[in-house]
């Protein structure tokens, strides 16, 4: 098979000095999930565009390791590659699949700032047996790579005091209190949405989530925050002075980690190898979750006034979307996938408040809808035209909170198989939605129940029900997430305050795919009938914006269940009437009309 020049230059590099496996992940120093393009090392290599996967090139074969959201994605742009797409789920794990691949005494390469502790034991324990020494004193990957993305400059600013519920020094006190309680000197933190929200600071160095590269360590006495000090706007700065945070240059952080004594807090999911070799072996770790991990996945009372203000306006600016898009399907106005992001941006960007769109716009109309994570790009896209379904998965960052949902609307007719599969997702969603559940239980134990609907017809879907999403932050954030698949931990315990994605979906290759998603947030029953089994959740709508009735089956949804629907549908035309007006207005009433039975 042909191979990239790539791969060529990347396997003559391996054996010049003495590697005989290279591992290349999505990653970047701080462990981010979306990368400044000066960490596409693996896009660069592979030609695969998916957010997340492992490339793994040996002397003779190379792999790329993708879970099921990628799958149809990556076997497009791997054709021709000589990168075997692996499934994760389906396969054997990269590290094991190597260690079987490699005779005794092996050396396997990857880059220091690419790969946690976690990551790093994992690998070592796989090898083992073998003998495979894993070694990360080399970057060879991204030593061959041409023209690569400088470091992003973008400016940092504070969040605006309006939309701040607690000061920078108040959290960094919370932050210590942790620290003292687990026996800490020192707290290192590489990861950049703990860093936004301790500081109170936002920026852009990352496409859709508004943080900025740099590391802070805390002790009991002092902060200090590695950064580029000139992307810092005047009031950043003062900020940072106020609340005793301290400067340093961001490539400083080597010299200073070779000081640290005592003990050092730090995640080690999230703190990359190319940190931690520079440590004094008198130095001892502790290894938890980040404090402000946790802090910040519970939003205060005043954050979800901000994020339900913001539901409205984002929710405005839905109207005027559909009411548009419906428009121009009546009066055939010729649109395609790529339009559907700037039409939203176009009305979103008007709403107060605005920062930018929260990730990469997903439209994908019939087949394209069945790949989860779908985008749309100039040279490769779909005119939306004919019959079938468009799936529109958006969101957007305010200044107020970060939104997320995804609807599916019809387009032309559509048939019976595709109003059963809509009608189940529904069914799915709505399952989870009503539901009530001991407060601090594992966030992946609730997942059967959004998935039975789904079950009970023989159908399931390979992403997770539900993740955390930030307070004018990434739009993915831990630490619970609902996933039967995903590993517990005693992180995911579901608290009140959390917000977290409720997005169940169905996909049929080659046809169609459906994912009905709106944002909750985590709310005590306000009138318990019971005390002595203790406190229960159940889960607030914050999304504002009608589910498309046209595509329901009713001869499938309980009494019950059209009872939600039309609440919910309520509630979104109470929210949205007072600030729509026109076609908006109009739309809004249509698609909240109720439904019956009958």
């Amino acid at each position: 098979m042909k191979m990239t020049q790539q791969l060529e230059d990347l396997r003559q590099a391996m054996q010049q000095q003495g590697f005989h496996a290279w591992i290349i992940p999505s990653a970047d120093p701080h462990l981010s999930e979306y990368l400044p393009k000066h960490w596409h090392t693996r896009r660069y290599f592979s030609g695969f565009t998916g957010s997340v996967g492992t490339l793994v090139v040996t002397k003779d074969k190379a792999g790329l390791w993708v879970d099921s959201r990628y799958w149809e994605q990556a076997s497009h742009q791997l054709e021709g590659s000589g990168i075997t797409l692996q499934k994760v789920g389906q396969v054997m794990f990269f590290p094991e699949w190597l260690a079987q691949e490699l005779p005794e005494n092996s050396v396997v390469g990857c880059a220091s700032d690419m790969l946690s502790l976690t990551a790093q034991r994992q690998l070592q324990q796989a090898f083992e047996t073998k003998y495979i020494q894993l070694n990360t004193s080399a970057d060879i990957a991204n030593t061959l790579w041409i023209d690569r993305p400088p470091l992003p400059s973008e400016a940092v600013y504070p969040h605006h005091s309006n939309f701040v519920s607690e000061s920078t020094g108040e959290k960094l006190a919370r932050i210590r209190q942790a620290m003292k309680e687990q026996g800490a000197d020192g707290h290192f933190i590489s990861s950049l949405d703990d860093i936004a929200w301790i500081t109170n600071l936002r920026g852009n160095d990352v496409p859709y989530n508004p943080v900025f590269l740099s590391y802070l360590f805390i002790t009991s006495e002092s902060a200090v925050l590695f950064i580029d000090e000139t992307k810092l706007n005047a009031d950043a700065c003062l900020l940072l002075e106020q609340s005793g945070i301290t400067l340093a240059p961001y490539e400083d952080v080597p010299s200073t980690v070779k000081q640290i004594v005592g003990t050092l807090l730090i995640n080690p999911d999230k703190t990359a190898i190319s940190v931690l070799q520079h440590l004094s072996d008198k130095v001892r770790l502790i290894e938890n979750i980040n404090p402000s991990t946790l802090f910040k996945s519970i939003k205060s009372s005043k954050d979800l006034e901000h994020i339900r203000e913001v539901m409205r306006q984002d929710g405005v600016a839905l109207c005027e979307f559909f009411a548009e898009f419906e428009h121009n399907l009546v009066n055939n106005i010729a649109m395609n996938e790529l339009d559907i992001d700037t039409m939203l941006y176009k009305y979103r960007s008007q709403r107060p408040g605005f920062v930018s769109l929260s990730f990469n716009t997903i439209a994908g109309f019939n087949k394209n809808a069945a790949l989860p994570h779908y985008s749309a790009t100039p040279d490769s896209y779909s005119e939306i035209k004919g019959h079938g379904l468009l799936l529109i998965d958006s969101g957007a960052q305010y200044l107020g909170g970060t939104t997320d949902l995804t609807r599916v609307v019809p387009v032309g007719n559509v048939s019976p198989e595709q109003k059963r599969d809509y009608t189940l997702v529904l069914k799915a969603h709505i399952a989870l939605a009503e539901t009530i559940f001991p407060e601090n239980i594992n966030a992946t134990l609730i997942d059967a129940i959004c998935r039975k609907p789904l079950w009970q017809a023989q159908c399931n879907y390979g992403h997770g029900t539900g993740h955390g999403v930030g307070y004018f932050l990434n739009v993915h954030e831990g630490p619970q997430v609902i996933s039967y698949l995903a590993p517990q931990n005693p992180y995911q315990a579901m608290k009140e305050g959390m917000i977290t994605s409720n997005e169940p979906g169905l996909y049929r290759p080659g046809k169609w795919g459906i994912r009905i998603e709106n944002l909750v947030v985590n709310r005590a029953v306000s009138q318990p009938q019971e005390i002595e089994f203790g406190r229960f959740l159940h889960f607030e709508d914050l999304t504002l914006c009608p589910i498309d009735t046209r595509l329901i089956e009713v001869s499938l949804m309980t009494e019950n269940e059209i009872r939600w629907l039309n609440g919910y549908h309520t509630k979104v035309r109470e929210s949205l009437l007072p600030l729509t007006e026109g076609a908006a207005r109009d739309w809004l009433l249509q698609r909240t009309e109720i439904i019956t039975k009958g």
